[in-house]
């Protein structure tokens, strides 16, 4: 079975911000969150980087290891969803994340902030796929109707990539052969524990 996964070509990003409001405007994130940002390194100065940042889908989630409900899970996809019936808004996860994936709805004081939300992948959640219950919670499921992550695809340089991780490894190789270098994988290791051979 594939093992979803995302990766950020910096090389290619220009800082549109269009997979952040593709995911708030598919998903009817709330106001606040935003289950992928767009982080600029070095900005301004020479060798500035724009990432596309969300929730990874860790090989070994951090995220998962901390949290004292066991409320985080992996699907034979290789994507790391939660359970908000489960989360007591503790935070944990929040902390344990590299990424900064795992965020509160809400600013506020501790136990007001509600329960951690999160990328899904366009995954949804342990609910029915496509059911009802599920969109009010975690949004649309795509992979269920055969499709990737909107972030991704409205991706307009292809900066981008997600799906299968062996395939999307096989393109960023063939960018790296093309270019002669490859700077652009950030966070690809520190996540998976693999490497993306040049």
């Amino acid at each position: 079975m594939a093992r979803m996964k995302f990766l950020c070509d910096s090389d290619r990003c220009i800082e549109c911000n269009a997979c952040v409001t593709a995911c708030k405007n598919e998903h009817d994130v709330p106001w606040g969150i935003n289950r992928r940002r767009v982080v600029t390194l070095n900005d301004g100065k020479p060798g500035e980087r724009s990432v596309s940042m969300a929730c990874m889908h860790c090989t070994d989630a951090p995220c998962a290891a901390v949290c004292p409900v066991n409320c985080f899970f992996t699907t034979a996809d290789g994507v790391v969803l939660h359970s908000k019936d489960l989360c007591i808004g503790c935070g944990y996860c929040f902390y344990a994340c590299p990424f900064g994936a795992p965020q509160y709805p809400r600013v506020g004081n501790f136990g007001s902030r509600g329960k951690m939300d999160k990328c899904t992948f366009c995954a949804g959640g342990p609910e029915a796929d496509s059911s009802e219950a599920e969109y009010a919670k975690y949004g649309k499921n795509r992979l269920a109707e055969g499709k990737l992550p909107m972030c991704a695809e409205m991706c307009s340089t292809k900066s981008l990539l997600a799906g299968d991780g062996e395939i999307i490894a096989s393109i960023y190789k063939e960018r790296v052969a093309r270019r002669g270098y490859g700077s652009g994988a950030w966070g690809w290791q520190t996540a998976y524990r693999e490497t993306v051979q040049t």
